[in-house]
């Protein structure tokens, strides 16, 4: 446990977190110990000649638990990244795959590195020659470690990173499934960009669907889209969070990013949001909002729900007494440390924790990568026939009710699942069951908090499987 003298670090803001489920719960000891340690972390320096010049790069590979296979978790490029960190997150990841029932380990990668100070010729032999690195230490594989993007990386990276798996294992018939996050033309799926930031939306859904935990929250309306929402990031997680509950009808007032911070206290039209960034690389100045010092500083202004969706500690215990929001969804990875989770908790505000909250990535992650293993697109083998079903159906009520029906509920009944279809459906089904888990074991346990139930839950299931495997 860290020091309370001195700040504690991202690791141990997590390892105090599982610590306090621990004491809550009966755990094997010795699972206790397993859970607490990453299994492998592997750093790498390697050279790659940039316009003429040899340059080293710094990369680590965490894996922090393979009771599942593979181990799941993104790679990201930062120049704040370091090895500390990545085993922090790869930690998380293996909590989060846990309570959402996705069947993988947890793990994280990391680059250090500025992907802004180079051209996308260069950025994509860095990324090759650092996927190449992986693979040959067996960090890099579709049955035993399969990396996605994260900050900094996208859909460009893991396309490359497929690229040098290809070329280096030429045999492997499941070469697509290496990483996920991919574009579909590459073997991506549809609805994986906005994976996370649906997902986000969807367990404020399911939150908003229990009248009880609604009433805990001290807010005056109950319904989702009368309250008064903030997002801290507008990146593809902060984006994709901000466009799924507007498109709910939810009220968000205020968007924070690097360069500062906009709001507007009767909402911001996002879609119009989302087209000025493009055209203006910024979010300040959109029309008929007030600019915000920075992005720290929308962090305590009045609102209903926050939404921190950029890094992790971006409520500390240096401004978490000026936090006014009663809901704190974590769309980011740790945006709330620990000693400030303490203090939220003892002040009544409901925190939806990350590692369910942004769990939406991981799990249509997995659907990628059943998609990629299985050699079949999803829908393709019931579509039709749901579709000829329909028209049966269709047929039948016209034929009871000598009417003809509206062509809105016709469409509707003679539709077959497609793809998207079927990915919506599992990450909305997949949110809604882990927040009923979440609720059912907090109070079977009488814990005082979402986070705690979340970490049992997954510690338990973690549990169960080493024990299961013999170790």
């Amino acid at each position: 446990m860290a020091d309370l003298d001195k700040k504690p670090t991202f690791l141990e803001n997590v390892d105090m977190m599982v610590n306090d489920t621990i004491d809550r719960i009966k755990i094997d000891p010795n699972i206790s110990k397993i859970l607490k340690t990453c299994r492998s972390v592997i750093q790498l320096k390697f050279p790659v000649k940039i316009k003429g010049e040899i340059e080293i790069f710094h990369g680590w590979r965490a894996v922090h638990s393979s009771h599942r296979l593979p181990v799941k978790g993104g790679i990201r490029y930062s120049t704040d990244v370091n090895q500390e960190e990545i085993e922090a997150l790869a930690s998380l990841m293996t909590f989060k795959c846990a309570v959402v029932d996705v069947p993988f380990g947890g793990a994280k990668g990391g680059l250090l590195i500025d992907p802004k100070k180079y051209d996308e010729e260069s950025l994509e032999k860095i990324t090759k020659k650092f996927a190449r690195e992986l693979i040959r230490r067996g960090f890099l594989s579709p049955a035993r470690d399969v990396p996605a993007p994260d900050v900094g990386t996208s859909q460009k990276e893991m396309g490359w990173i497929l690229d040098a798996y290809k070329s280096s294992r030429p045999d492997d018939i499941n070469h697509v499934a290496c990483v996920t996050g991919k574009s579909v033309d590459h073997g991506g799926i549809k609805g994986r960009l906005e994976a996370t930031g649906r997902g986000v939306c969807e367990a404020l859904k399911e939150f908003f669907r229990h009248p009880g935990e609604v009433k805990k929250a001290n807010i005056s309306n109950s319904s989702l889209n009368d309250q008064k929402i903030i997002i801290q990031g507008f990146g593809n997680v902060g984006l994709n969070s901000a466009k799924s509950l507007f498109a709910t009808g939810a009220k968000i007032v205020g968007i924070a990013e690097k360069d500062g911070a906009i709001f507007n206290k009767n909402g911001i039209n996002i879609i119009e949001l989302e087209k000025y960034k493009q055209d203006k690389n910024t979010i300040l100045g959109f029309p008929n909002t007030e600019k915000i010092g920075t992005s720290s500083d929308l962090l305590t202004y009045d609102c209903d729900i926050l939404i921190p969706a950029a890094l992790e500690n971006a409520i500390t215990l240096k401004n978490v007494n000026k936090i006014k929001a009663k809901i704190i969804c974590e769309a980011a990875n740790g945006p709330v440390s620990y000693r400030a989770d303490q203090k939220l908790k003892d002040r009544g505000t409901i925190i939806i924790p990350d590692i369910y909250a942004n769990a939406g990535g991981v799990t249509v992650s997995y659907f990628e990568w059943i998609r990629n293993i299985s050699h079949i697109r999803m829908g393709r083998l019931q579509k039709r026939y749901e579709e000829d079903r329909g028209e049966v159906i269709l047929k039948a009520l016209e034929k009871i009710s000598s009417k003809k029906l509206p062509q809105d509920l016709k469409n509707q009944l003679v539709h077959g699942a497609n793809e998207q279809d079927i990915i919506a459906s599992g990450l909305e089904d997949t949110m809604r069951v882990s927040f009923q888990e979440i609720l059912e074991i907090k109070s079977m346990h009488n814990l005082n908090n979402y986070r705690m139930a979340a970490y049992a839950i997954a510690l338990k299931k973690i549990e169960k499987s080493y024990l299961e495997l013999g170790i």
